[in-house]
C-alpha cells in the first residue's frame, strides 16, 4: 500500500493565505490513516461506522455545519474559522482525497445538501437540519438525476402532489446515481409540482417514510460513494418539509440545485486533483526522476495539476466573494477529471502494466478516478459550457489548453 508522503505546500497554491495554509497542514496531519481506511471502504463502505471518531472524519462531518451548532471539537481556532467556505472546501477535499476520496464520500454529515439548505430553507428548516446533523452522525443524499432524464433538471418527472386529505404532499417517482441514496437517513429530492422550470421544488425526505425504497448500484470504483437508485411510491411529505415556500418561484427549486452544483464542482475537481497528485508522488517514489523521457512526461502532468489547482482555488475564492462563472467552473471540473485519468494511465505505463496487479493501491486509485468524469456533470457537458463561455468572451478562455483536453 502506498503511504501518504507529502505535507508541504502544493505547487499552484500561492493564492492561499495563512489561515488556509493552516487548514491545509491540519488536513495533512489528520488524514494519515485514510489510505488504510480507504482499502476497507473499497470492500465495505459501511466500515466507516467503526471509524467515526477519527479527527479527519469528524472534521468532514462538521465542515459544512455552521459553527454555532458545533460541540467541543479538537480543531484549531484558525482552522474552524474558515470551515464552510468554498476555498476551504477545495483545500480539505484535495488533501483528504490525496489520502483517499472514499473516506470523504462514505463519511456522515450534511455534505452537498447544506448549500441547498442555505439557499432555500427558512429559519426553522435550517435550524432543524443542522441540529440533526450536529447531534448524530447521519448520512444524507441529494437526489436530482432520473433514469429516463439524466440530470436534465428542467425535465424532471418525479412528481409532488397535494395530499388528498389536505395534509402535506405526496411524492412519486425514481432517482438514480444518487450518492448515499441507500444509506442516507434523510436528504433532498428535487421534483415537479407544476409545469415549467418554476414548477420544480425541493423537499426534505425521511428515508424511514412508508413508500421509500433504495438499493445500491454495482460500482467498479469509488465505492465509498454508495451510488444508489431510489423509488418513491406515495411517500408523504409534511408541509414543513417543502423548501422555499417563503421565496419567489424563481428563487426556489432550481435555484437551490444551481447553488449546489456551482459550489460542489470546484470541490469535486479538487478531489480529482488530490488523487492525481498522489499518483504522481507515488510514481516519483518508485524512482522515476526528471531527465529521462518518463520523467519529462510525469513533469508535464504535474504542471497540469498545478495549473488546475490554481484555477480551482481562484474559482473557489471568487465564489466566496459572490462571483460565479459557470464556464470557468466547468473548465476546472473537466480539466481535473481528465488529468486524474491521465496520471493513472501514465503511472501504469511508467511502472509497467503489471503494476496494476502488484500494487493494490495503484489499482484502486486507477478505478476510483474514473468516477470523477461523471460526478456533478459529465465531461462533455462541461466542455460544452467552456465553449459557450468562449463565445461569450468569458474568462474560461484563459484556461491552458491542456487543462481541458
Amino acid at each position: 500500500m502506498a503511504e501518504v508522503n507529502r505535507g508541504g505546500p502544493l505547487v499552484g497554491s500561492d493564492l492561499l493565505d495563512d489561515r488556509m495554509r493552516a487548514l491545509d497542514r491540519h488536513c495533512w496531519s489528520v488524514s494519515g490513516e485514510f489510505r488504510k481506511l480507504g482499502e476497507l471502504l473499497d470492500q465495505d463502505p459501511d466500515a466507516i461506522d467503526d471509524h467515526l471518531d477519527l479527527p479527519g472524519v469528524l472534521l468532514y462531518r462538521f465542515f459544512s455545519i455552521p459553527r454555532r451548532y458545533w460541540p467541543a471539537l479538537d480543531v484549531p481556532p484558525q482552522v474552524a474559522a474558515v470551515c464552510g467556505t468554498s476555498l476551504a472546501q477545495a483545500v480539505v477535499w484535495e488533501r483528504f482525497s490525496y489520502a483517499d476520496p472514499n473516506v470523504l464520500l462514505a463519511g456522515p454529515g450534511p455534505a452537498l445538501s447544506s448549500d441547498a439548505i442555505h439557499a432555500l430553507a427558512d429559519e426553522e428548516q435550517t435550524d432543524r437540519w443542522f441540529r440533526r446533523f450536529a447531534a448524530r452522525p447521519d448520512h444524507t443524499f441529494f437526489a436530482v438525476t432520473e433514469p429516463a432524464k439524466g440530470s436534465a433538471a428542467t425535465e424532471l418527472t418525479t412528481t409532488l402532489r397535494p395530499a388528498t386529505d389536505g395534509d402535506g404532499w405526496v411524492l412519486n417517482g425514481e432517482k438514480t446515481y444518487v450518492g448515499n441514496g441507500a444509506r442516507g437517513q434523510v436528504g433532498l429530492v428535487f421534483c415537479r409540482r407544476a409545469p415549467g422550470p418554476w414548477g420544480i421544488e425541493a423537499v426534505l425526505v425521511d428515508a424511514s417514510s412508508p413508500g421509500f425504497s433504495a438499493e445500491l448500484l454495482p460500482s467498479v470504483g469509488l465505492r465509498g460513494a454508495r451510488i444508489s437508485r431510489m423509488r418513491f411510491e406515495d411517500v408523504r411529505i409534511p408541509a414543513r418539509n417543502l423548501l422555499g415556500q417563503h421565496r419567489r418561484p424563481t428563487q426556489r427549486g432550481l435555484h437551490g440545485a444551481r447553488q449546489v452544483f456551482y459550489r460542489a464542482r470546484p470541490g469535486i475537481a479538487a478531489m480529482a486533483v488530490g488523487c492525481a497528485q498522489a499518483v504522481c508522488d507515488h510514481v516519483r517514489g518508485q524512482g522515476v526522476r526528471d531527465g529521462g523521457a518518463g520523467g519529462d512526461r510525469l513533469a508535464a502532468v504535474e504542471d497540469r495539476i498545478a495549473a488546475i489547482r490554481r484555477l480551482i482555488q481562484r474559482i473557489a475564492a471568487d465564489i466566496d466573494g459572490g462571483l460565479i462563472d459557470p464556464h470557468r467552473i466547468a473548465a476546472a471540473k473537466a480539466g481535473a477529471a481528465r488529468v486524474a485519468e491521465d496520471a493513472t494511465v501514465l503511472a501504469a505505463e511508467l511502472l509497467g502494466p503489471a503494476s496494476l496487479l502488484d500494487d493494490p493501491w495503484l489499482e484502486k486509485v486507477y478505478r476510483d478516478v474514473r468516477a470523477f468524469e461523471f460526478m456533478e456533470g459529465a465531461g462533455n457537458v462541461h466542455l460544452l459550457s467552456v465553449f459557450q463561455g468562449l463565445l461569450k468572451g468569458s474568462g474560461a478562455g484563459a484556461v491552458e489548453p491542456e487543462g481541458v483536453r
